[in-house]
This record gives structure tokens, C-alpha cells and sequence, in this order.
């Protein structure tokens, strides 16, 4: 291993985002209890390991529309909405019952765009979580979808909490964030489109050259964020001095592989830039 996979085994606050791709069943579309046991083990391991972890998790406008027998594809925003209030309350549900397997108490966190903008907001937002994270709760953190409209529109400002979730590790100082996605990593090309990408093991510098190789489409009819939500993301951890990973999110237990400085996914390295940098960069998304 080499020594910058190395330290990902020192990482003390890691942030943590799955995305609605990787909580579902394909054929059904309804959740798969058992990668989501698997996926809770894994944080759980990680804080008794002496780690804060914080989860990003998507799937609530998924599971809401399952719950009331929903068939077609939405449209509406209201309809999402809706359907958001409904999954929300049950994905959390099902959360809390896994995590108090492990005798973890978890904590519901809904954030969107304007609490982020908002000095006032963003100062109270990180209080919250530091004293969630004091408390050794995990706090479980997802886009506002019943009150706001930025996140489920179909140019998600977010992009599948992608961005979120990169925000979310800005404002706690988190020191590894770790994307779990239905691909290996980063390809120089979509790997589901041609046979000719290559896959990149680690970047050092987020240039833009390699920003142009995200793809505004993603590989699932679920999720919302395809690979250039996930660099945009990348763009903003490493520049608030975080490493990032985008690993495969079919195996939760890469989760852990990650964190004792194994060889999965795509490593971008940490690159500190100006403190104003990632409000910046959430400001112009539109």
C-alpha cells in the first residue's frame, strides 16, 4: 500500500454518502435490507474504532413513492415532495432499528441550499453536528425534499446529495469522505459505454481536463448524480482539505477496506485552498 492509501487508516471524522442507487433492489425498486444491515455494521465498526462518522444517505423520494403504490415516474414536483415526506419518516425508521442493533444511537439532520448560504444557518447547522458528533451520535443527513425544490428538480443542485455530502465534510473539518456509487471509480471514459476506459487508481490534482470527464448522465434509473456531480464534489472535499474516495456502493463493505488503506475505489488528495472557496462554489450552482 502506498502511503497515501496508508493514511486513510489514521482518518478521525469521516463523512460517508450513499446514494439511492446503491440502497434498492434493481427488480423491485424497494430497499435492500440487507446491504443496509451490512452498510450499518460498517459505521458502527467505525465508531467503535474511535471515529466520528456522519451518513449522506439519499433514497427518501424512492421510498416514499413505493410506499403509496406509485408506478410512474415523477413528474411533478409536488408529487416528489410528497413522496420525500412519506420516505423519509420510513427510511429513518428503518436507520434507527438497525442502528440500535448495535446499541448506536443515530440523529436525522434534513439540510438544504439556503442553510448553507446563510450565515446564521450555517453557523447553527455547525454547532449541531458538533455536538451530535460530541455525543457520539451518527448523524444521518439528507436533502430537504419536502420544503425544497433546488434538490429534486432534474438538474439536482446536489446531484444525489453528491455536492451535499462534500458540503457536509466542509463544515465539520471532515478528514476523509467517502462516495459510494454503482462504478469502480473514475474511468477516463464511461466504462458502460465503451471498452477502452481506463480506470484511475489516484489524483493528485483536480485539473480541468479531468473535470471534463464527467458525464452528466449516471448508470442508474434511480439515483440523480452522475460522475460530474461526484468531481464537482471532489472539487470542493479536497479543497476544504479533505481526501475523498468514490468507491463501488454494490459492496458496503468497501466501506471499511478504505479505512484500513486498501486499494478500492478512486483516491483524490487533499488540496487546501481558501477558506471562502466552498461557499463560492455552492453559490454559483444553479
Amino acid at each position: 500500500m502506498d502511503g497515501s492509501r496508508q493514511r486513510l487508516k489514521d482518518k478521525k471524522k469521516i463523512v460517508v454518502k450513499i446514494g439511492s442507487s446503491s440502497l434498492h433492489h434493481p427488480e423491485t425498486g424497494k430497499l435492500d435490507l440487507r446491504k443496509m444491515e451490512v452498510l450499518v455494521r460498517q459505521l458502527c465498526d467505525l465508531k467503535n474504532r474511535g471515529k466520528d462518522v456522519i451518513l449522506v444517505s439519499s433514497g427518501a423520494i424512492m421510498v416514499g413513492k413505493n410506499a403509496l403504490g406509485i408506478k410512474k415516474r415523477l413528474e411533478d414536483v409536488n408529487e416528489k415532495q410528497a413522496c420525500a415526506s412519506v420516505g423519509q419518516a420510513r427510511l429513518m425508521s428503518i436507520y434507527q432499528k438497525l442502528f440500535s442493533e448495535y446499541n448506536q444511537i443515530c440523529s436525522q439532520v434534513l439540510l438544504t441550499k439556503n442553510t448553507m448560504l446563510d450565515d446564521l444557518n450555517r453557523y447553527n447547522a455547525v454547532k449541531t453536528f458538533r455536538e451530535l458528533l460530541e455525543f457520539g451520535v451518527v448523524p444521518i443527513v439528507n436533502e430537504n425534499d419536502t420544503i425544497a425544490t433546488y434538490e429534486i428538480d432534474s438538474m439536482s443542485v446536489f446531484g444525489d446529495n453528491d455536492r451535499l455530502s462534500a458540503v457536509v465534510a466542509a463544515l465539520v473539518n471532515a478528514d476523509l469522505l467517502i462516495l459510494m456509487s454503482d462504478i469502480d471509480g473514475l474511468y477516463t471514459d464511461d466504462p458502460h459505454q465503451t471498452d477502452d476506459a481506463v480506470f484511475i487508481d489516484c489524483v493528485e490534482h483536480l485539473d480541468r481536463e479531468l473535470m471534463q470527464m464527467g458525464k452528466s448522465s449516471t448508470g442508474s434509473s434511480v439515483g440523480t448524480g452522475g460522475m460530474a456531480t461526484k468531481l464537482s464534489a471532489a472539487d470542493i472535499a479536497i479543497s476544504s482539505g479533505c481526501d475523498m474516495v468514490i468507491a463501488n456502493g454494490n459492496d458496503f463493505h468497501n466501506i471499511g477496506r478504505i479505512c484500513d488503506g486498501e486499494k478500492v475505489g478512486t483516491l483524490f488528495l487533499a488540496d487546501r485552498k481558501d477558506e471562502f472557496y466552498v461557499l463560492n462554489k455552492l453559490e454559483h450552482m444553479v
